[in-house]
């Protein structure tokens, strides 16, 4: 086969085990020969598309099995995957579809909205709608089911891009990291070493596969070993615990707010979750207690620390020492290297805070069109600077201490406090506004803005936020506005959050 990359997977897999279940999602299920032939099918329709090596081709919507086979498709042709977070408003998704420059996109119907409002955009020759389509579009099923069942098999090497993911950045518009196939390829393989992954795997998708750590944690190994993945359309706690008991769930991945919710749930004491091999958590530190929680129920409860830059996974805490290092995010992933340095880039000692670097073939080889960024990033010898700020302990394992700079995570999904205050200064009556993640028992972290308005004109909170919400995604919204007469700033007029963090909510 000339295909190296993940495009080869699904014919790989139907040769091996082609009665095997892949994919099951509300009352379909598609086994590893049908994935096969459908991902072969809407391959030739993306062709004919004009899709061709190095093409992007965006999806917008909710977790679907049709998002694993336009991402497959997609890497068949050699085409570079763009998932969009289907959580943006229409002003965001704009400008990831005109900086990828993706030529086709598949979306949701919950996501119609908001591509009837896209401006022109000239490099979009195809629309791909999964249900409901307006003029001038495809439906999907009829799309695919009219392509050539023909296999194709063009070179792709494992070097080749093979996702670009947005993350938003703390200054400035967000940023395309790119994933190669040898980066998905690599996190696979640490995952299955620190995981054990089986064949019968049964995982439940239930986080968005936009995010790295779904779709490279969760669904890829899954699909590699042959195992089935259960895919959730959106998180719900009572379909989990329906999931779990329907299909003999044996691996789930979620954030905190997830797994808080569900040991929350009436269900807990009296369910049967003896199908559970392993849970898996990531995207903040997880509270001790949570994580006693799991345990005290006999369930093994995993974490570790990761960026999208990095496929997702740096660090690795495995079960049998999920107990004894409550807290931690583990040691370095078997192919990968990790360091916690000081400013002028010493190793720190032990419980000493510092940055975290990272190195191996699982990191990004930089971001989309953008040099300048992808320079930064990164020190002599590969080394990518996370930014995140953590310590180690004697034996090696980290413990993650700040986040990026400002940035807060808010129900899983990073805030970046910049990108909001760029979009409140777009409001006549703000002269200056700060935003800080403060704690909330819900969502972990919730925006906390402070505004100093400009001269004889007034506005409320509820104005401020009436004016973010279309602008910006619901989640990166603050929950609190206060008005205040300036900022505390340094001498070089640097506005010190710090300081704003301290302060209680009145």
């Amino acid at each position: 086969m000339l295909n190296a990359g993940v495009g080869g997977w699904p014919a790989r897999r139907a040769q091996m085990t082609p009665n095997r279940r892949a994919f099951v999602f509300g009352d379909r299920s598609l086994r590893y020969a049908e994935v096969h032939e459908r991902t072969t099918r809407l391959a030739w329709r993306l062709r004919e598309a004009g899709v061709r090596a190095g093409d992007r081709v965006a999806y917008l919507g909710p977790n679907d099995i049709a998002f694993a086979e336009t991402m497959f498709a997609t890497h068949v042709l050699g085409g570079i995957f763009v998932p969009l977070n289907f959580r943006l408003a229409a002003p965001e998704i704009a400008y990831m579809l005109r900086d990828s420059g993706a030529s086709v996109l598949v979306y949701a119907p919950e996501c119609a909205e908001a591509v009837r409002t896209l401006p022109d955009m000239p490099d979009l020759r195809t629309v791909v709608a999964l249900a409901s389509p307006a003029p001038g579009e495809h439906e999907y099923e009829t799309w695919l089911s009219a392509g050539d069942a023909t296999p194709i098999d063009v070179p792709v090497a494992l070097d080749d891009i093979a996702l670009i993911l947005y993350t938003s950045g703390t200054t400035g518009r967000p940023k395309g990291a790119m994933l190669s196939h040898a980066n998905l390829v690599w996190n696979t393989f640490n995952i299955m070493i620190g995981v054990d992954v089986a064949s019968d795997e049964v995982t439940l998708i239930s986080a968005p596969l936009f995010h790295v750590a779904a779709l490279d944690q969760t669904l890829l190994p899954t699909f590699v070993k042959g195992g089935c993945s259960v895919i959730m359309s959106s998180w719900d706690v009572d379909a989990c615990y329906d999931l779990i008991e329907k299909h003999g769930v044996t691996w789930m991945f979620g954030v905190t707010t997830m797994f808080a919710a569900f040991a929350r749930s009436p269900r807990w004491a009296g369910a049967d979750l003896s199908s559970l091999r392993n849970l898996m958590s990531g995207g903040a530190a997880i509270p001790g207690a949570l994580i006693r929680t799991y345990q005290e129920r006999g369930l093994v409860y995993c974490q570790g620390y990761g960026l999208t830059e990095t496929a997702p996974g740096a660090t690795f805490l495995e079960a049998e020492e999920s107990a004894r290092k409550v807290g931690s995010a583990g040691v370095p992933v078997f192919f990968a290297n990790v360091r916690v340095v000081r400013s002028d880039l010493t190793d720190v000692e032990i419980g000493e805070p510092g940055e975290v670097l990272i190195q191996g073939p699982n990191v990004t080889p930089g971001y989309w069109r953008n040099p300048e960024a992808t320079a930064a990033a990164f020190l002599d010898g590969g080394w990518f600077r996370s930014g995140d700020i953590a310590t180690l302990d004697g034996e090696g394992h980290l413990y993650i201490v700040d986040r990026v700079k400002d940035m807060f995570i808010s129900g899983g999904e990073n805030v970046y406090p910049a990108e909001v205050e760029g979009v409140l200064f777009e409001h006549p009556a703000v002269a200056e506004a700060a935003v800080v993640g403060v704690p909330d028992p819900t969502w972990g972290e919730v925006g906390r803005a402070f505004v100093v308005r400009r001269p004889g004109v007034d506005a409320t909170g509820d104005e401020l936020r009436a004016f973010l919400l279309g602008r910006l995604a619901k989640y990166k919204i603050p929950r609190y506005f206060e008005m205040v007469d300036s900022l505390p700033k340094t001498g070089s007029g640097k506005i010190q959050k710090r300081q704003l963090r301290s302060r209680p909510l009145a």
